[in-house]
């Protein structure tokens, strides 16, 4: 806090003195008029904030300091005619820098500043720690969000704290003298109930390209056992453009979605043709956090190449990297592959690291310097038991017949550290334009990017207005007992925890069937009905399923959207799989649309 008024006073004043400088009467006539500054300070709403620490600066004046009163009031007197920094601070909420000139006092000599807080409750903490000197604290560290947050410095125990924040986007920099400077993006998503946890590591040395331990804590999870890329609609809907999503993992260097799937590629234009070859780091690669088990432990890629042949193929392969280790370091797993033709499958045997969260990074080698193109096209990334082929589904005992989602998937899916996911797409797209769209879900926890798409019989509605779309076909067949389209994610339920809250709407004069299934890592399958509901028509149909009717709620209008809550406090204790799934429950009633505009834990 004493570096945040710092820096806000320092701002003032440099404005302040801009000003005086650029106001020539000002400063060759100084007024000796004297005067009141007087104001009110409140919230959002209009009521009155106490307590409030009010500054009133003034170049070459010495600093008033006073406090606002029970009713928000406060006031200086005896102040010059002149440009003054007024400055508002409390605990809780953020800091603001006004400012009042001569021109600002009426013929009575009283100058009105009132000001609106806005609470900034949220805290950015953490602790820092040495890589240098075998992971002790690490104090005296310069920890910055720039202007609007100020800087902290870490204590004796590599601690620090940032607070009186609202949840937004910032940059967050680590810098102390002998060591690399490390930058670290947050987004309001990150925020769990209004804390950022960041444990950093200084000086460590880099495991992947542009990335050391430190980065790689902060790794996205790869919850789930498949991710799927491409437009080319081969086995539709399980393969197809708007049921693949591989390109919203975290790709590094030089990579590309194209009908036969997400390319990474080599990096190849201008002076990187001089980057020399290199068969131990990647040219371009995707990485992720992924927990290992008896479960998942082979990892199958199905892939492709372009620009390749026999006689100069392409190079490719798996590199772990095990950050509980005591030095971390990077670990190819078996042999670098290659591959110049069609689609073919390779398994890579994690088995190393059963009961372990690794770092798995999948990526391309430069084999030679010089005008080397090459491409490695990903269709699917796969983690089974066994080695995973074609156009399969994932193997294993389904939870329930006709799911496609086998019990080993189900129990070796990794449990979301996210509460709050949206529908919304920032950003439109169409099957010739999407990838931008698709990557701006990752900031924004978008549902088809945190939560796992199972099109059995229908693909969805990427990017409507009112919210990502899952949808029946128009047909004969009802079926209340395997969906036409679901999502699926896992989560650690306990207080705080244990309830699900879906806004949605759905369109027309026909029902919708949804039905949200938990599966127990036993394989205990409970269909759960809610505990209440907003629709416009809602009512309980067969095999768990519920049909409703709601046609309000879009972009606009967020508050008319049905609101369905479901209470998880049985699960309390317990990792649980939620699936949400359309189902059609009459016939030939045309595609019936569940919207998802929003889901929420809390």
């Amino acid at each position: 806090m004493q570096n945040l008024k710092k820096l806000l006073h320092v701002a003032m004043i440099t404005f302040m003195i801009m000003l005086h400088m650029g106001c020539k009467k000002e400063h060759d006539s100084p007024d000796s008029r004297r005067g009141q500054v007087i104001g009110t300070v409140t919230d959002a709403n209009g009521e009155p904030i106490s307590g409030v620490k009010i500054t009133l600066s003034g170049i070459n004046e010495e600093d008033q300091v006073t406090m606002s009163g029970d009713d928000g009031k406060y006031s200086f007197v005896d102040v010059t005619y002149r440009t003054h920094a007024v400055t508002f601070e409390k605990d809780g909420w953020m800091a603001v820098g006004l400012t009042v000139t001569a021109a600002g006092f009426n013929e009575g000599g009283v100058a009105t500043v009132d000001v609106d807080l806005v609470s900034a409750s949220a805290r950015i903490i953490g602790t820092v720690t040495d890589a240098l000197n075998a992971g002790q604290p690490l104090s005296g560290v310069t920890v910055s969000i720039g202007a609007v947050g100020g800087t902290v410095i870490s204590d004796n125990n590599g601690r620090f704290v940032i607070p009186n924040l609202i949840e937004n986007s910032y940059n967050v920099s680590f810098t102390k003298a002998g060591y690399v400077t490390i930058v670290r993006t947050i987004s309001p998503a990150d925020f769990v109930d209004g804390v950022v946890t960041l444990n950093i590591q200084m000086g460590s040395e880099e495991l992947l390209p542009g990335l050391t331990a430190v980065d790689l804590q902060g790794a996205e999870k790869w919850y789930y056992n498949e991710y799927r890329g491409g437009r080319n609609a081969d086995a539709y809907p399980h393969w197809d453009w708007a049921c693949n999503y591989m390109s919203t993992l975290d790709f590094r260097g030089a990579w590309q979605e194209q009908n036969e799937g997400t390319t990474l590629q080599i990096r190849n234009n201008g002076d990187e043709r001089n980057n020399p070859a290199d068969m131990d780091v990647f040219d371009s690669f995707v990485y992720g956090s992924k927990l290992i088990t008896e479960e998942n432990k082979i990892l199958s890629l199905r892939a492709q190449t372009h620009n390749a042949d026999a006689a100069a193929p392409a190079y490719f392969g798996v590199q772990v990297v095990d950050l509980s280790a005591p030095q971390p370091k990077t670990e190819k797993v078996g042999e670098i592959r290659t591959h110049a033709g069609g689609y073919a499958d390779f398994d890579f045997d994690l088995s190393a690291y059963v009961g372990k969260e690794v770092i798995i990074a999948i990526g391309i080698y430069r084999q030679s310097t010089g005008d080397y193109w090459k491409q490695v096209v990903l269709r699917a990334i796969r983690f089974a038991d066994r080695k995973v082929e074609n156009w399969d589904w994932l193997p294993g005992t389904e939870v329930i017949n006709g799911w496609k989602l086998s019990q080993q998937t189900a129990r070796s899916t990794m449990p979301h550290t996210k509460k709050m996911f949206t529908g919304l797409s920032p950003i439109s797209g169409n099957r010739d334009n999407y990838v931008d769209a698709y990557r701006a879900w990752r900031n924004v926890s978008h549902i088809a990017s945190e939560w796992m798409f199972m099109p059995l019989k229908k693909d969805p509605e990427v990017f409507p207005s009112e919210g990502y779309i899952i949808k029946t076909r128009n047909t004969p067949e009802v079926d209340t007992k395997v969906p036409e389209a679901y999502m699926y994610a896992k989560f650690s339920i306990a207080g705080g925890s244990n309830r699900l809250t879906l806004s949605t709407r759905n369109f027309g004069s026909n029902f919708t069937y949804f039905k949200l299934t938990a599966i127990g890592n036993d394989g205990t399958v409970t269909h759960l009905s809610p505990a209440s509901n907003t629709a416009q028509e809602a009512s309980p149909a067969d095999d768990g399923c519920w049909r409703f009717k709601h046609g309000d709620g879009g972009a606009g209008n967020p508050e008319g959207y049905a609101l369905f809550s479901y209470d998880l406090s049985a699960f309390n204790g317990t990792d649980v799989t939620l699936a949400l799934g359309v189902y059609n429950g009459e016939a030939n009633t045309g595609e019936n649309k569940l919207v998802i505009h929003n889901i929420k834990i809390n």
